[in-house]
């Protein structure tokens, strides 16, 4: 049994800061990626960041220059710092682990994040 616990999430004004912690734990040995995304609401989910295991990251286009993700890999942890975020940033965003050599697929419960104007 594998479990992702997010935090981090909340009600900030727009160009203010968050940062959301992802931590996963339980039966999981082999993690090949860490990520998050999101969903607002009437839209699909939607990649926002990830890092693999030699480092690489990738980000979408809305978020590159105002979001950083990091990974912890001896603590099987992520974070994304969120700065200078935007109304159109306001979604539930999901902890991602692609793990067990691309087998397996978790998520985390989700957090809100809610961007004021």
């Amino acid at each position: 049994q594998v479990q992702l616990v997010e935090s981090g999430g909340g009600l900030v004004q727009a160009g203010g800061s968050l940062t959301l912690s992802c931590a996963a734990s339980g039966s999981i040995y082999s993690i090949n990626a860490m990520g998050w995304y999101r969903q607002a609401p009437g839209k699909q989910r939607e990649l926002v960041a990830h890092v693999v295991n030699d480092g690489s990251t990738k980000y979408a286009d809305s978020v590159k220059g105002r979001f950083t993700i990091s990974r912890d890999n001896a603590r099987n942890t992520v974070a994304l710092q969120m700065n200078s975020l935007k109304p159109e940033d306001t979604a539930v965003y999901y902890c991602n682990v692609i793990a067990h050599f691309y087998s397996d697929v978790y998520w985390g419960q989700g957090t809100q994040v809610t961007v004021s104007s």
